[in-house]
């Protein structure tokens, strides 16, 4: 459920570029896929799904509308980082 997740929403430096990286959502309960292709097309950007750590990695800042999006969704989301 939703409610039971507690994503966190950071931003991070990679080769002077911007990415914004979603953890802790649960790749069983969840189909990150579909949540991915959904955020790109929505934010107009490129992204990839991180299975050995179970994160989405999205280019670009893009930390306040995700948290926006996933706290619509009803899940308990957070920003990280700075």
């Amino acid at each position: 459920m939703p409610a039971d997740q507690q994503p966190r929403v950071r931003r991070e430096k990679r080769s002077g570029k911007i990415v914004t990286v979603i953890a802790g959502l649960d790749p069983v309960a969840n189909d990150l896929p579909a949540m991915l292709k959904v955020w790109r097309s929505s934010l107009g950007t490129g992204g990839t799904l991180d299975k050995a750590n179970s994160q989405i990695e999205l280019q670009g800042d893009h930390r306040d509308r995700l948290v926006a999006l996933l706290l619509e969704k009803g899940f308990k989301a957070k920003a990280a980082g700075g």
